[in-house]
C-alpha cells in the first residue's frame, strides 16, 4: 500500500517539476523565485503533492505513513515510528524550500516571462493529484487489497 501511495505523491511531484524546468529552463531556487505567479495550477500541484508527501490528511500519503505507524507501534518498534515521523519532518523541509522560493521570493528583475505549463502536462499532473486525494479518502481499494496481499503471504484468511 506505501508504494503505491507513494508513488502517487513522487509521480505527481516529478510531472510538476518537469514542467517547472519546461518552462523556467531552472530548477535552481533562485530559477524558479515567483514562478507561482505565472504558473500556478503547476505550483498548486506541487504544494498538493508535496502534502501527500508528507503525510497530511485526506491525502494517501497520511494513510500509508498511519498504517506504518500502527504497525511499528504494536510491534513495539517505537524507534521506527519515529524515524517515520523524522522522514515526513524532512519531506516538509524540502517541499517548503520549493513553495518558499515560487510564493514568497520575488521575480528576479529582467528574468524571461514564464508561462504556465501546458495542458498535455497538467492534465496527468492533476490526475495524479486527484488521486493522491482519492485515496486518502477512500481507503477501502488500497488498504483491502494490502490486508488481502498480508493475509495470503502470512497464510491466514480472513
Amino acid at each position: 500500500m506505501h508504494i503505491f501511495n507513494h508513488s502517487l505523491a513522487k509521480g505527481t511531484l516529478f510531472l510538476a517539476v518537469a514542467a517547472l524546468a519546461l518552462r523556467t529552463n531552472s530548477l535552481r531556487l533562485d530559477g524558479i523565485a515567483g514562478a507561482a505567479k505565472s504558473m500556478p495550477w503547476t505550483m498548486a500541484a506541487i504544494v498538493l503533492g508535496g502534502l501527500s508527501l508528507i503525510g497530511v490528511p485526506p491525502t494517501a500519503g497520511f494513510i500509508s505513513k498511519w498504517y506504518l505507524v500502527l504497525a511499528t507501534l504494536e510491534q513495539d518498534l517505537w524507534p521506527v515510528a519515529v524515524l517515520v515521523v523524522i522522514g515526513s519532518l524532512l519531506a516538509l523541509l524540502y517541499v517548503w524550500k520549493l513553495v518558499e522560493a515560487a510564493y514568497f521570493e520575488p521575480v528576479p528583475e529582467g528574468a524571461a516571462t514564464v508561462r504556465e505549463a501546458p495542458w498535455s502536462m497538467l492534465l496527468p499532473i492533476w490526475l495524479l493529484v486527484g488521486a493522491n486525494f482519492y485515496f486518502g479518502i477512500h481507503t477501502e481499494v488500497t488498504v483491502g487489497m494490502a490486508t488481502q496481499a498480508a493475509n495470503e503471504l502470512m497464510g491466514s484468511r480472513p
